[in-house]
């Protein structure tokens, strides 16, 4: 593979034509992108890639920066050899997560790649068109920093891609670079999807709290700038690089985190673009938990359930049933209300691991309602009126 990432290509319509052949089977292709190096780039690639491979989404991760590749090393993958078959090359599976590095090329973790532009356009191009990514609800794209040879090529090269997500720390040392990356993808006609804030305030590792140690906002006012969104802020853990260092998803491993959590918030956006929209002539079914007729704000402990079918053209319950819940076993619910066709759940609280459960079972779920009855709460939900409050069970 990397013998013919030396060479240019042959034929650069054939080429296109097996990329977009790949290409086609992605549902979502989002780039992460920095205009300056050392902001936090390939973390945040890794944990959204990783999150939403959590989620129950096939998610591949591809790692276009041929300089510094980190994420075999942010994933414990070090320089394990790839499979190639007659025309194609394996991705290294790490459950639901397909991963592609230039890190893979070589058995020797300090060799440099000393490519120029034309070899580096080669070997994204076989990354993108020989890499047997198959179905995919995401491909994650990190890019090394800047606005050169790879990042223009990744995006010139997939065709109509969601959009990219910028990282940036809030120092004005790093924004005026990263906003370059802005200016970028306005050129190329790219939506950007949201810019992350890294590095913003140090998170005590003893009690938690966030201290500032840098300016703050920086990251914020750019997305003001630029009229694009504000995905949120992270601060520095030292959990993180630890993580990183022993190629562990800091969200997998550190998940009840105040930092993982303002990390599954910045990802929440990202799982809301792939979840499946009832049809009009559907039945919607809304499942709560259930005590003495009310909503039982202990979602794991209930008792029962009460099963509501929703007309969702005229917006009326046409049929409503209680069952009794099955035993308490972790990882029981969702598939168990997924056969009996709950698409959407109202609950008080509920952890943020059962919400992944629930969201790989294509179940939305809705956190901090109120103890009403069953009827008021969907009647409510129906007329865009359901008012909810904290999660009673965020963990």
């Amino acid at each position: 593979m990397s013998e013919c990432a030396a060479h240019p290509p042959v034929n650069p319509e054939e080429d296109q034509k097996k990329i977009n052949a790949r290409m086609a089977q992605v549902k979502h292709k989002i780039c992460v992108l920095s205009g300056k190096g050392g902001v936090g780039k390939s973390t945040v690639a890794v944990n959204l890639a990783t999150a939403l491979a959590d989620a129950g989404k096939q998610v591949g991760l591809l790692d276009i920066d041929i300089h510094g590749p980190s994420v075999p090393t942010m994933l414990g993958l070090g320089t394990t050899p790839l499979v190639s078959n007659a025309d194609s090359v394996d991705p290294i599976h790490v459950g639901n997560l397909k991963v592609m590095s230039v890190g893979f090329l070589s058995q020797n973790e300090d060799e440099a790649f000393i490519w120029r532009g034309p070899m580096k356009m080669g070997v994204i191009k076989q990354f993108l068109g020989d890499v047997e990514w198959g179905e995919l609800d995401y491909l994650i794209v990190d890019c090394p920093p800047g606005t050169g040879d790879e990042p223009l090529s990744i995006c010139q090269l997939i065709e109509e891609p969601d959009g990219a997500v910028i990282v940036t720390t809030p120092q004005q040392v790093a924004t005026v670079d990263v906003r370059k990356s802005l200016t970028f993808c306005n050129k190329l006609s790219m939506p950007v999807l949201g810019i992350v804030e890294n590095m913003s305030g140090f998170a005590c590792p003893k009690c938690g709290e966030v201290v500032e140690i840098f300016n703050t906002g920086g990251g914020e006012k750019m997305a003001a700038d630029f009229r694009v969104p504000f995905l949120g802020k992270l601060p520095i853990d030292p959990a993180i690089g630890k993580a990183c260092d022993a190629g562990l998803p800091f969200i997998q491993s550190h998940a009840a985190t105040e930092t993982a959590h303002m990390l599954r918030e910045i990802i929440r956006p990202f799982l809301e673009t792939d979840k499946p929209q009832p049809k009009e002539t559907e039945t919607m079914k809304i499942a709560i938990p259930t005590a003495d007729g009310k909503l039982n704000l202990h979602f794991g402990h209930c008792a029962a359930f009460t099963l509501l079918d929703i007309d969702p053209g005229s917006k009326t319950i046409t049929a409503s049933t209680e069952i009794e819940a099955p035993p308490h076993e972790p990882g029981l619910l969702p598939p168990w209300l997924a056969e009996r066709g709950v698409n959407l759940i109202i609950a008080g609280g509920m952890g943020q691991r059962a919400q992944s459960l629930f969201t790989a079972q294509n179940i939305e779920v809705i956190v901090g309602a109120p103890s009403e009855t069953p009827e008021t709460l969907v009647k409510a939900y129906m007329a865009g009126a359901l008012e909810t409050g904290t999660n009673a069970c965020d963990h």
